[in-house]
């Protein structure tokens, strides 16, 4: 990959936003796909994403705004999708051009619920793109510290490992350090899983949970994320590695995390309905469970998922997480 190669996100929330500033540090010019009209109205006027992230301004002479999937997919060669689970198969429905010769890289922090599958084996199945140019980028980094430029962390996974570091070195600066992995699968499902972890963590503080217990639980989240994380592709790695287990980390604990928040709404007597429609970014980790869980469901020889299944049982059987959390406290160590 050369400094010819131009680069697009696809989405404009929050994360979408944060990767795009990273991009402009090194490149002279960024293509940016977004669905609202508003939004790229307001970006080109004011400098700045009306919705996310305000604070960030760029310079919109470096950006290629549009609101048409197609043009920012053809003018670009490395794809990179922002776009929520819940809403990507109805984005991608829109393309007609052919991004089979692309490298794309999915910064969605889910799967595809309407399929159950990873969103590269999506890319890979159904636009006939190699899964050696497809990759995955995980944390630990949220976006809002990335606005602050505050020092964080990114992992490129990709099987090609040249590929990875072009698009790590792409991405780096003086604030962002990255690394790279050829654990794609167990990377893109880590993304999806800590979240879950999240919500966990939010429903416990809710409850009244202390740290103690926080601790606890997510010493059990790790243990259960490489159990699952195992099942569903067995290969060497270190689940301690900053992908895995430092992911999680700060999106259990984080105060800017959606995932945790929402749980956290959710322990202090929220609807689930009502918690979603409270908060202005969507909490990938509430499709998330129903996709893990359904997952582990299907396997002949299932693992043991206690916090998952927990979990489940709230969000998705409306039982009473007060009651769930006092089940699923004897089933930690």
């Amino acid at each position: 990959m050369s400094d010819t190669i131009k680069y697009a996100v696809f989405g404009a929330g929050s994360w979408a936003t944060a990767i795009v500033k990273m991009l402009c540090e090194n490149l002279d010019e960024v293509g940016w796909y977004m669905r609202s009209a508003y939004t790229k109205e307001h970006l080109l006027k004011e400098q700045h994403n009306p919705s996310y992230l305000s604070s960030v301004e760029f310079n919109s002479e470096q950006l290629k705004l549009s609101n048409d999937i197609n043009e920012i997919a053809d003018w670009a060669d490395v794809l990179i999708f922002v776009i929520p689970s819940a809403f990507i198969h109805a984005e991608l429905k829109k393309l007609s051009v052919d991004i089979s010769n692309k490298t794309v890289v999915s910064a969605v922090k889910g799967i595809m619920p309407e399929t159950g599958k990873l969103v590269g084996e999506h890319f890979h199945d159904i636009y006939n793109i190699p899964f050696a140019n497809i990759a995955v980028i995980a944390g630990p980094c949220h976006a809002e510290e990335v606005a602050l430029e505050r020092l964080s962390y990114l992992t490129i996974a990709c099987d090609d490992a040249k590929k990875a570091q072009a698009i790590a070195d792409t991405l780096s600066s003086d604030y962002i350090k990255t690394k790279i992995s050829d654990d794609v699968i167990g990377i893109e499902y880590a993304v999806m899983l800590k979240n879950i972890y999240a919500i966990a963590a939010g429903i416990a503080h809710g409850l009244g949970y202390g740290d103690n217990f926080q601790s606890v639980l997510m010493s059990n989240a790790i243990r259960e994320m490489k159990r699952f994380i195992k099942k569903t592709h067995k290969m060497k790695r270190n689940i301690n590695n900053s992908a895995y287990l430092g992911d999680l980390l700060v999106t259990g604990y984080s105060v800017f995390s959606r995932n945790r928040m929402f749980g956290s709404m959710v322990g202090k007597g929220y609807t689930v309905k009502s918690a979603q429609m409270e908060m202005n970014m969507v909490a990938e980790g509430y499709y998330a469970t129903k996709s893990a869980y359904d997952l582990n469901k299907k396997n002949k020889n299932k693992v043991q998922l206690p916090i998952i299944k927990a979990i489940y049982e709230i969000l998705y059987e409306n039982k009473n997480p007060k009651q769930v959390f006092e089940k699923l406290v004897d089933k930690l160590d």
